[in-house]
This record gives structure tokens, C-alpha cells and sequence, in this order.
């Protein structure tokens, strides 16, 4: 999807050093027209409201792409207040200061604030139950952001991978060197996401100048296992490694996962009229190709 570009445009991005701030980074240069802020954590600190009130009130931004996150989902467990704080609090702050500098919030959120029960595709439509504290924290930021404001985008996303930060595509290739078996769980389904098949939706979203604002979900296409991703990476790597099937069970985690999380896609596609979302075996496999 390619629209002609008017204008241009200043963009925040919070949280630029993970995963998807270091992939918009990798698409930005595609974008001369925009006039792009990376802020990492220390560059701004999003639970200190003073502080983003001091940067919106400078800089006047047209879009602000939340990317900052508390995303250890175990840890959470037992650091509920900062997992709230980052994930939720920090969320309505910078809600308020996108609605009184007139700016549009690009939020993600995730498929954990599912519990997993439903069996089939989730859609924007379907009531949320988290079964975890990240999950809730996320939720929380989401209602946040849906009492505050009218002009945002939320995008629920799942499995994020990319070759930055820590994600279990790196993660399976570094045991890999190590070890010549695995045990995964294989009775947890959902779809891995390339970020940067995400960043390069997300601006396809901003250069539209659209006003479909809302809740959205987005991931690559197809469904997976953990067990069964773990045996493509190694398979597209072309490494011997025996991969061992076992059920949650036999992986206990501080943290409750949703068995089946997979997001369904039809609304985003018809609404920004995306036509070809890819796989997710094609993006795995152009991201160990081509960087790990």
C-alpha cells in the first residue's frame, strides 16, 4: 500500500532502543519528508509526566509511536507496581499530552490481554481478560488511552522477533551453539511478528494522513507453535538440533500464558486496505538470511 505523500510531519518514537524503535529507525531514511525523534528511556524518561509535558510543549509533535514498554512478562509477576507504571500510568501521561498538543498516539499493545480460551482468531470485537500482570498492565494503558482520547491508534501485537534486543528467535539460535537438544512448548499457539513488518505498517498507517482511528490488531499471517517455530529457525539456519515437544506444564513460569493468541487481521486490512501482510516463515526466514 502506497499513497502519494503530502506534507511531512514531526514524529515521536518512544522507547527507540527496542525492538521495533530500532526498526523504524531501520525504515526512517524512506521517510525524508518526516522530521523523526528517537528517544530512548534515558533520553526521556515516560513516567515522568513533567518531562514529556516539557518535550511536547517544546516540539510540537504531529505523531508520538509508543514503543516503550515493560515487557518482561515473568518479572512482572512480582514488580506489578512498575509494570503498571511503565505499561499504563506512563500511557495515560502520554495521552494527556498528545490530546492537549493536538497529536496523534500510535500505541502497542499485545495479544496477552487475551486469555487464550476463545480457540480462534481474536478480533478488535472480543473482550479482553488477561491472565497475567503484563497482560492487565497493557489492558489498563489501552483503557487509558481509549478514555482520553480520539485521535490514536492501538495495535495490538504478538511474539515480537527482530535481529535486535533479546526474542526467541535469538535466543533458540544462541542455545542452539551450545547445546544439540531442546525441549519447547508445544501446546501454545500464536504468530510470530517481524518488527519490522510492523514499523513499515505503521508508517504506511501515518503517510495515509488517515482519521480511522482505533483499536487494531496486526501480526504476520499463519499460526505456529513455539515448538514448531523453534524447529524452523533451526531448520532455516541449517542447524542439527533435536527439538523435544512438552506441554506448559512441563515449563512452569511465574507467569500464566495464553494457549492460543493468534489475532485476527481482516480489520486492519480492509480498513488500510493492506493487501499482502507476510508470512510468517517469509519474514523469519529473510531475517536469518539476511542478519542472523
Amino acid at each position: 500500500m502506497r499513497v502519494e505523500r503530502i506534507n511531512s510531519g514531526k514524529i515521536l518514537i518512544t522507547g527507540s532502543n527496542g525492538q521495533l524503535g530500532k526498526c523504524i529507525q531501520d525504515v526512517a531514511e524512506e521517510y525524508p519528508e518526516y522530521d523523526f525523534h528517537f528517544k530512548t528511556s534515558t533520553d526521556l524518561d515516560i513516567t515522568s509526566q513533567e518531562k514529556i509535558n516539557t518535550l511536547f510543549a517544546r516540539e510540537k509533535f504531529d505523531y508520538c509511536i509508543n514503543c516503550a514498554a515493560y515487557t518482561s512478562v515473568d518479572k512482572a509477576e512480582t514488580d506489578k507496581k512498575n509494570a503498571f507504571l511503565v505499561n499504563a500510568e506512563a500511557v495515560k501521561y502520554l495521552a494527556e499530552a498528545c490530546k492537549y498538543n493536538n497529536t496523534t498516539l500510535i500505541h502497542i499493545s499485545t495479544d496477552f490481554v487475551f486469555d487464550g480460551t476463545k480457540g480462534i482468531p481474536y478480533t478488535e470485537d472480543d473482550l479482553p481478560n488477561p491472565i497475567n500482570v503484563y497482560g492487565a498492565s497493557k489492558l489498563k494503558g489501552e483503557q487509558y488511552i481509549q478514555g482520553i482520547l480520539n485521535n490514536f491508534f492501538i495495535i495490538r501485537t504478538s511474539w515480537v522477533y527482530s535481529e535486535y534486543g533479546h526474542n526467541f528467535v535469538k535466543t533458540m539460535l544462541r542455545l542452539g551453539e551450545d547445546r544439540e537438544e531442546l525441549s519447547v512448548v508445544n501446546d501454545q499457539i500464536g504468530t510470530p511478528t517481524y518488527a519490522g513488518d510492523l514499523a513499515n505498517t505503521i508508517m504506511e498507517i501515518i503517510i495515509t494522513k488517515t482519521t480511522n482511528f482505533g483499536l487494531y490488531h496486526y501480526s504476520n499471517e499463519g499460526l505456529i507453535s513455539w515448538y514448531d517455530f523453534a524447529k524452523a529457525i533451526f531448520a532455516i539456519k541449517g542447524m542439527n538440533i533435536k527439538v523435544n515437544p512438552i506441554p506448559s506444564e512441563a515449563y512452569p513460569t511465574p507467569a500464566k500464558r495464553p494457549i492460543y493468541s493468534v489475532l485476527d487481521k481482516t480489520k486492519i486490512k480492509q480498513v488500510f486496505n493492506i493487501i499482502n501482510i507476510p508470512n510468517l516463515e517469509n519474514s523469519l526466514k529473510e531475517v536469518i538470511y539476511n542478519t542472523l
